[in-house]
């Protein structure tokens, strides 16, 4: 238990951020999840999934919640699967 007026106010806001974090890496996990079952099953929709992915990728690297490099490896993965 903090000591500290302070301390006990970042642990607040830790949670509040902590939270958000995880509601989008999970977004960005379901994008992407959601164009490779797209790309599978040659679905018409495909290229307008590969965007979402791509925009929530970006989004997530840019917050610095997934690294840059895991950032680039997915959407070339994913540009892989798109053509």
């Amino acid at each position: 238990m903090p000591n500290m007026i302070q301390t006990e106010k970042r642990q607040r806001q830790d949670v509040k951020k902590r939270l958000n974090n995880m509601s989008q890496v999970t977004s960005m996990r379901t994008a992407k999840k959601n164009f490779v079952s797209a790309a599978d099953s040659n679905a018409d929709n495909a290229q307008e999934l590969y965007r979402k992915a791509v925009k929530a990728i970006d989004k997530a690297a840019a917050k610095g919640l997934v690294h840059p490099n895991k950032a680039a490896r997915d959407k070339s993965r994913l540009s892989k699967k798109l053509a």
